[in-house]
């Protein structure tokens, strides 16, 4: 197993483009680490250059304290499971599977047995003699990753490997490699763009956006405090809501709509300087409330909803609708006899609420948590 360091590493193209900047991460080892963002955010380009397929522009790579920059591809005892499958397709499941081991002239029985047990671990035993088109893209996805474990490496690098299946297919293949991980505790990182595959499987999330990491931290941490404007509307879905209004003593304004402000965070705000000027309200969908006991307890952060769309999703409904021109999304009770055009009242539980500043869009912290 393996422990990964990158300090200040920066991956700079030709033409002076920056696409990976001031990278700064510790990865223990057995961790599940997720690199997610949007598109050219990065994610990819850093773990090209972990695997040694794109060179460190800057910076330093260690893995066990050894530094790794100058280590060719093959060297790392990295193993890399990647979008596409990459298998070949004239050679059956247990020769795509060994194919590896053979090249580096492992004995017969030894590769007979990583291939049988790999198998075994991700019930391909019956497909072994197949070849590639003759399976499903789960099966050809699992062949992928079969031949990542018989490398029996210190590491395993996953590039968006589930983005070529199909929705229902994704689920349970995400839910495998979670349990795969569990059995072997191979220090992993997991590249993609799909927020509810980092938020499902992670150890610890990193988000990225232009070539820079935003935050770093559990699921729970990144959901529950975003460091900025960007990590909450990336993280969760749907998105974290976001109004923009002024702050006076006690309350939230929009427009003519005013919500009250817990006094905890109120004192956060005074103490740094917020008060009367304009900040950036966030909160998420689940964190608005239409039940009577609710809105009976909460009558000064109570809202009038004009429903525009309510999206019925089985156990609970999406209501689409705005506060003076400002869109927002709630998640509500499937119970709720909730539809479009309708009037209702929802109320925000603001011990939830999240403030980020106009200017820099970082969360306001008070001054201990910073």
């Amino acid at each position: 197993m393996a422990e990964l360091r990158l300090e200040h590493v920066y991956k700079i193209y030709d033409n002076n483009v920056t696409a990976v900047k001031d990278f700064n991460l510790h990865i223990q080892d057995k961790e599940f680490i997720v690199f997610v963002g949007p598109s050219g955010c990065g994610k990819s380009t850093t773990l090209r250059m972990i695997a040694g397929l794109e060179e460190i522009s800057k910076g330093d790579f260690y893995i066990d304290g050894k530094r790794m920059n100058d280590v060719a591809p093959k060297d790392r005892d990295i193993a890399m499971v990647f979008q596409n499958y990459a298998l070949y397709p004239h050679m059956s499941v247990y020769d795509n599977m060994a194919f590896g081991l053979k090249l580096r002239k492992f004995p017969k029985e030894e590769i007979d047995r990583r291939v049988r047990e790999a198998a075994r671990i991700l019930g391909l035993e019956q497909y072994l003699d197949r070849k590639p088109k003759a399976l499903s893209g789960g099966q050809r996805q699992r062949v992928a990753l079969g031949r990542a474990i018989v490398r029996d490496a210190k590491v395993f690098l996953m590039d968006e490997p589930l983005s070529n299946l199909d929705a229902k297919l994704r689920v349970q293949m995400r839910a495998e490699i979670a349990k795969l991980h569990q059995r072997l505790g191979t220090t992993t990182i997991y590249v993609t763009h799909d927020q509810t595959e980092a938020m499902t499987m992670a150890t610890r999330l990193v988000v990225m956006k232009d070539g820079v990491i935003q935050q770093v931290g559990t699921p729970k941490e990144v959901y529950e405090k975003p460091e900025n404007i960007f990590v909450g509307g990336f993280i969760g879905s749907p998105a974290m809501n976001f109004f923009r209004g002024v702050l006076q003593d006690g309350v939230f304004v929009i427009g003519d709509v005013k919500i009250a402000v817990p006094e905890g965070k109120m004192k956060v705000l005074r103490d740094q300087g917020y008060v009367g000027k304009e900040v950036i309200l966030g909160i998420r969908p689940e964190d608005f409330h239409d039940e009577p006991v609710f809105l009976e307890a909460s009558q000064n952060t109570k809202v009038r909803a004009h429903v525009e769309v309510a999206e019925l999703l089985g156990a609970e409904i999406m209501v689409y609708s705005q506060i003076n021109g400002q869109e927002f999304v709630a998640r509500v009770d499937a119970r709720t006899d909730v539809k479009a055009g309708q009037t209702i009242d929802l109320a925000l539980d603001m011990n939830k609420a999240h403030f980020f500043d106009v200017n820099t869009e970082l969360r306001i912290r008070s001054n201990s948590e910073k």
